[in-house]
Order: structure tokens, then C-alpha cells, then sequence
């Protein structure tokens, strides 16, 4: 699998998309309701295939056994196994894609997947017949709901309490408590929630439900956030859920969704850099043409500079995300560290390509409506959704220190 460089078919899709995001997915997202879902534009991507790639992977490529392929979807058969060739790449390729012309079209793609993929990855066969065909056909709305107010970074801390129900006895519990700053809440059709059904063991003592949004004791409300994608509150008062709606297994839940944002981190970096290279592309075209002192900006040595720094840190970030892409592919043990890497570099670096594109351009880049004026306000959430930047550097840091650890130890002969 290449990881410095795309073969040319991978390259005429990315360029497919780019496209199809400027001309098709982009006037959709303009006449949607900012903080609403936009069903007509996940009905689009769903159209052209993107929703299902999303879970089959790549053409041409075995999935594995993963529910999708040849009718899986519809039997519920099949199980996604970790390492699946191309998958990871093949997610960060259409998110930086999508992102470079229609960030709107990326998040609303990205977030049928966060919260489909734990079922695609551990639900039960029914679970998968239920939603997954719904899901990439864009008729149903997932949504991945971890953080609670006291709960985001720290997402072994969950207060969400899953007691067992007297009316069913051990096949049934009653979810109360809230979740918070949950992409696609209120509106979602259904969320994988993850609750506490253990006291005093941390992450051992979380279980992953499904649980449709028309349940019993479960409501929501939306929150005005910078984000354009809803972003809500939901609260459980006694939501009844079964074994039926376990995903996964018992207690088992934190793995769910470790291995869920394992995946998507890198593709959040590539997201960041669909950012950034549009803002970029944005910056190279507008120095050439604005004159000023007596001559193209980019003829100014401290415009040129800063520039070069952008497509340097942006082709970084690129690089890092690849690799990390490649090494969940191949099923590599570093793949948090690696996932962790390229989620905090790519998101600081399309933080600074951005600001400093806006620089650059002047006021003309604050005025609403203006791409830029749009992607400042885009790149400032992946710097904290599925870990901050500084969870991302205590994970690394956490890796780094137990694989010197464990160095160390073979090296003594212990």
C-alpha cells in the first residue's frame, strides 16, 4: 500500500471528488439550514456510492468479510476485521477530498460513519440488516455519542448510568443520565451510546448500546455551536434498552469505541488537510495576482516565506495521516500512537495554513461568505472533537514511554 505517494487511479478519484464536491455537493450544502442536518446532501453522497464506500472499501479490494460486500448488508452477515486493506486510506483519501471543496459534504459523510461504524465494526447480525442499508443509502442519521459534560476528554469517566431493569431482569438495563457536544443530536435516527454498567473499574465497567431515537425517555435539544453540523444535548430518563441493543459485548464498550476514533483519528487529520490545501490553493492564486508595493505579493520575500512554511507543514501533515492510514491497514500495534500523531499535526497545522492565509488575503478574508472566512471558522473543532490536541500529545507520550519501557526490559534480559 503506498504511503508517500497515490497511484494514478487513486489520484484520478481524489480528483473525481474534488470535483464532484465543488460542482455537485457544494450548492447542496449552501441551500441547507446551518446546524440542521442536510438529508438531500447525504442523499447525494449516498447516490454516488460515497456512504457505502465508506464501509466496503476499496474496489477491487476484499473487505474482509465485512457486511456490505455482496449483500451483506441485507443477511447481516459478515464481521469488519481490523487491518482490512485500504480502508483507513480509503477514508482519509475521500475526507481530504471532499473537504478541499465542500467541508459540509465531508463532516455530513464522516458522521455517518463515526456513528455506524461501531455497529459495522461489533453489532450484532441484526443490528447490521436494521441500520447499516439505511445508513449508506443516507435514509438514516447516526450519530456516535460519547462526551457528557463531565465526560469529554476523559471518556473513561462516564457518568451515563445503565441499571438493570426490574421488568426484564439481567436482558435489560435503563439509561439515565445526559451526553453532550453529540454531532447530529437532536436529529440523529439513531446513536451508538455509551453507558456505565459497572461501578468502580473505569473503562472496564462501559457497555456500547444502539438505541433509536424514538425509545422511551430519551430526548434532545440543539446547541448553537461555531460548527455549521448540529451538534446537540441528549438526556436519558430510564431509555430501556435490551441485550438486543448491545453492541458488542458487556463492559466490553470503551474497546467499541477506541477502535472506532483508532480509525477515524487519521481521517479527522485528513479532513485538516482538505483544509488546508484548499487555503492554500487560496493563497498561491491570490499573491500572484494582489499587487502591492509595486508589484505580485509573492515577488515580497516575507510573502513568499510564509507560503513555502504553509505547503511544507500542509505536505507534512499529508505524509503523517498516509502513514498512519497505512499502519491501520496493516494491522500495526502503534496504530493509536500513529492515529494520535496525525490527528494532533494535522489539526495544528491546518490551524496555522488557515490563519495565515487570512493574513495574508486581509479583510476581504473576514467578510462572510469568503472560503476562507468559511474554513476559519471549519478548522477550529478537530482540534478538539475525538480528543484534544493535548489528549493526542498524552497518548503519544503515554506510547513512546511504554515502548522504551519495554525496550528497556528485553534489553536487561528480563
Amino acid at each position: 500500500m503506498p504511503v508517500f505517494s497515490l497511484d494514478p487511479v487513486q489520484t484520478a478519484w481524489c480528483a473525481e471528488l474534488r470535483e464532484l464536491a465543488v460542482g455537485t455537493l457544494r450548492p447542496l450544502a449552501a441551500r441547507g439550514e446551518p446546524g440542521r442536518v442536510n438529508r438531500p446532501l447525504l442523499a447525494a453522497l449516498a447516490e454516488r456510492g460515497l456512504l457505502n464506500r465508506m464501509f466496503t472499501g476499496p474496489p477491487g479490494v476484499s473487505p474482509g468479510g465485512f457486511p456490505g460486500a455482496g449483500g451483506g448488508f441485507a443477511n447481516g452477515g459478515g464481521s469488519a476485521v481490523p487491518g482490512e486493506a485500504g480502508r483507513a486510506l480509503e477514508l482519509c483519501l475521500m475526507r481530504e477530498s471532499l473537504a478541499y471543496g465542500c467541508t459540509e459534504a465531508e463532516t455530513a459523510l464522516a458522521l455517518q460513519g463515526l456513528g455506524a461504524w461501531p455497529v459495522a465494526r461489533a453489532g450484532t447480525p441484526a443490528q447490521r440488516a436494521r441500520w447499516l442499508p439505511e445508513v449508506t443509502a443516507g435514509r438514516a442519521v447516526a450519530a456516535f455519542a460519547l462526551s457528557e459534560p463531565g465526560a469529554g476528554s476523559d471518556a473513561a469517566a462516564l457518568a451515563l448510568r445503565a441499571v438493570p431493569d426490574p421488568r426484564t431482569g439481567r436482558d435489560g438495563w435503563l439509561l439515565t443520565g445526559e451526553k453532550q457536544w453529540i454531532s447530529n443530536a437532536p436529529e440523529a435516527d439513531f446513536y451508538t451510546v455509551f453507558a456505565r454498567t459497572a461501578e468502580g473499574i473505569g473503562s472496564r465497567g462501559i457497555t456500547a448500546f444502539l438505541v433509536p431515537a424514538d425509545r422511551p425517555g430519551l430526548s434532545g435539544s440543539a446547541l448553537e455551536m461555531l460548527s455549521p453540523h448540529p451538534v446537540g444535548r441528549l438526556v436519558f430518563d430510564g431509555t430501556p434498552v435490551t441485550a438486543a441493543d448491545v453492541v458488542g459485548e458487556p463492559g466490553r464498550g470503551f474497546r467499541v469505541a477506541m477502535d472506532t476514533l483508532n480509525l477515524f483519528r487519521p481521517s479527522v487529520g485528513a479532513f485538516a488537510v482538505g483544509m488546508a490545501q484548499a487555503a492554500l490553493d487560496a493563497t498561491l492564486a491570490h499573491t500572484a495576482a494582489r499587487t502591492a508595493f509595486g508589484g505580485p505579493l509573492k515577488d515580497l520575500q516575507s510573502v513568499a516565506h510564509q507560503v513555502a512554511e504553509m505547503a511544507t507543514r500542509t505536505e507534512a501533515a499529508r505524509l503523517l495521516v498516509l502513514s498512519a492510514a497505512a499502519a491501520h491497514d496493516a494491522g500495526d500495534p502503534e496504530v493509536p500512537r500513529r492515529s494520535a500523531m496525525a490527528k494532533l499535526f494535522a489539526t495544528e497545522t491546518a490551524q496555522y495554513v488557515v490563519d495565515t492565509a487570512v493574513q495574508l488575503h486581509g479583510a476581504r478574508a473576514l467578510q462572510r461568505g469568503h472560503l476562507l472566512e468559511h474554513l476559519y471558522r471549519e478548522v477550529r473543532a478537530p482540534r478538539i472533537y475525538e480528543g484534544a490536541s493535548e489528549i493526542q500529545r498524552s497518548v503519544v507520550a503515554k506510547a513512546l514511554y511504554a515502548r522504551d519501557s519495554a525496550a528497556g526490559r528485553r534489553g536487561s534480559g528480563t
